[in-house]
């Protein structure tokens, strides 16, 4: 196993950190991990290993604003939510596609919920989500609305006044977040179906419905964030894809611990990253 930093640069010239893992042996495809909103590029290192040792070189990397992209001051950073996907995830896509082997994206989260955002999804053999939903409160548990609800309409907006950006880091565990990324993301999470309801998203549906790349959407039961009934909501934009929902029941899967929103990446749940193997496999195979 090795892992290299290196950059990857946007369309608009915005430079990203992001790591390359290689296995043993020459790769045979490339996998692009689009991780969730706020967390970082280091979270994903076990998968992007496993995966990697499967003949998959995985490439991890930081959105603009986060982590190794983030400038040395958040206040007054200016970024579109939207960006992640349409150019910082694109710079990916293309930079692996121009490589020459079968590109594959592994999304969690945002990584799923805003794959149709990304221009160049052509390029991309196949992706495989976990936790991907709609981020809307009313698809949650009860408990989990309560806790989302304070968040939106209490402590976060009293935080990002203060500070100029959302200090994530002091509310959950994850990455600070630019101002505009945490209205942005309040925002979409307003909607039953998340950006796709947005009035100022124009156009955003039949850009999803341009979206044909094969996919698995994998979602826990005992995911709070983004149950399966959340996975289906923000399906509804992928009129065109052929997709297959999953809802894993970690006790029936032998996971030992409750996976929740993010345990999808801990190594407790190796049997679902199994699963993103065979599938790729699967879709290698034709």
């Amino acid at each position: 196993m090795s892992s290299t930093d290196f950059t990857l640069v946007a369309d608009d010239g915005y430079v990203l950190g992001a790591t390359r893992f290689s296995g043993p042996f020459a790769p045979h495809s490339s996998i692009i991990v689009a991780g969730a909103t706020a967390v970082p590029q280091r979270f994903y290192r076990r998968f992007a290993e496993f995966t990697a040792r499967q003949g998959y070189e995985t490439v991890t990397l930081d959105y603009r604003g986060i982590g190794r992209s983030a400038p040395p001051n958040l206040r007054d950073f200016r970024v579109d939510y939207a960006d992640w996907a349409h150019r910082d995830l694109a710079a990916a896509v293309d930079t692996l596609a121009a490589e020459g082997r079968p590109v594959y994206v592994v999304g969690h989260s945002y990584g799923g919920a805003c794959y149709g955002l990304i221009p160049n999804h052509e390029k991309v053999a196949g992706l495989y989500a976990f936790g991907a939903g709609a981020g809307w409160h009313g698809w949650m548990p009860r408990l989990e609305q309560l806790r989302v609800l304070t968040m939106w309409h209490g402590v976060a907006p009293a935080l990002s006044a203060a500070m100029g950006y959302l200090p994530w880091s002091l509310v959950m565990s994850g990455e600070d977040l630019p101002l505009d990324v945490y209205k942005q993301w309040k925002r979409w999470c307003s909607f039953p179906h998340f950006l796709l309801d947005d009035p100022q998203m124009e156009g955003v549906r039949d850009t999803y419905a341009a979206v044909r790349t094969p996919m698995v959407v994998a979602n826990s039961i005992d995911d709070p964030w983004s149950p399966p009934k959340s996975r289906d909501a923000i399906m509804t934009g992928y009129v065109s894809a052929l997709w297959m929902p999953v809802d894993i029941d970690p006790a029936a899967r032998g996971i030992p611990r409750p996976i929740g929103h993010m345990g999808y990446f801990r190594e407790s749940s190796r049997p679902l990253w199994d699963d993103v193997v065979e599938y790729f496999d699967e879709v290698r195979a034709g």
